[in-house]
């Protein structure tokens, strides 16, 4: 069996040109300075606006990469869709890439529906895409697709598939639903990355093998730093200095603070361009993140172009 992707992984932010058409070039360079500080590629999360792209403009951003030599052993892409069928198409096409894994939204426009109908949701694109080398992450992630996760669909999907759902990203922000699925899972080998790195060095004293977070697009190298010096006695203080660059993101709108910080510390204004129905930051608030981030002494190195 493959040794699976583990550590901190980026939902990486999508560039569109003028048109609003993905950047395949700028992707793929955004990619490779990620990897470069040590953080894999969860390409299509929520902070990469994925839903807001076709499934033939993602399965296009995945050939780009690894034309443009990416790993996809590094590589985590978002496959849920509310359509099954496309669920199954792009999962499909990033098994046969060579992806190390892929991130699954539940179909989210429907509310309130059963673990059942999820159960099935899930069993049905395992049963097409029918590959031995897929591994599913599931995504919860409530507060956005009000559609949980359960504790009791995680258990019945490991019985039913233990070869193919491989872990989840815990989306939720509530530190003791992951904790409880760290208890209940995590020595069974489901990998549970929480969604955030608030929760990183809590996730990995209690079994988890990494996180997926909006703030590793910004602040890789720090996070990845945490990952590999949490056993150390100054695991605490970088914590608290990785908590103090995510509240600072988190006091504006998530997506666009993250593109504009990328749009100034590489020196191109187009990435802070977003896909509508999201718009870009005004002015004022660009101040106000580019100060709050100085106080921070933050920085970017290796962006620039």
């Amino acid at each position: 069996m493959t040794e699976r992707i583990k550590g901190v992984l980026s939902p990486v932010v999508t560039p569109f040109n003028a048109d609003y058409s993905p950047d395949t070039v700028r992707f793929a360079r955004q990619c490779k300075w990620l990897l470069a500080n040590d953080v894999g590629l969860a390409v299509f999360g929520t902070n990469s606006e994925a839903n807001s792209i076709s499934v033939d403009e993602r399965m296009k951003l995945l050939d780009g990469l690894v034309e443009a030599g990416v790993d996809p052993k590094r590589m985590m892409p978002g496959t849920g869709c509310s359509a099954i069928t496309d669920s199954v198409r792009l999962t499909a096409h990033a098994v046969k890439l060579g992806a190390a894994g892929v991130l699954m939204l539940p179909p989210f426009y429907y509310k309130g529906v059963s673990d059942e109908g999820l159960f099935r949701n899930y069993a049905e694109i395992i049963e097409r895409v029918a590959d031995p080398r897929l591994q599913i992450y599931l995504y919860h992630i409530p507060p956005v697709s009000q559609v949980p996760i359960t504790l009791k669909l995680i258990e019945r999907l490991l019985k039913a598939y233990p070869k193919n759902v491989a872990g989840i990203k815990d989306s939720s922000g509530d530190w003791s639903n992951t904790k409880a699925v760290l208890d209940n899972f995590a020595k069974e080998g489901f990998d549970v990355y929480p969604g955030s790195e608030t929760f990183l060095l809590a996730a990995l004293r209690n079994g988890g093998v990494g996180c997926i977070s909006a703030t590793a697009n910004v602040n890789p190298a720090a996070i990845a730093n945490l990952y590999k010096k949490w056993q150390t006695p100054e695991a605490d203080d970088l914590q608290k200095q990785l908590d103090a660059v995510r509240s600072t993101f988190a006091k504006y709108p998530m997506i666009p603070a993250l593109k504009q910080a990328v749009a100034h510390w590489s020196g191109d204004a187009g990435w802070a361009k977003l896909r509508p129905p999201l718009v870009e930051l005004t002015q004022e608030q660009t101040q106000g993140l580019l100060n709050d981030l100085e106080a921070l002494r933050f920085d970017m190195p290796g962006l620039k172009n």
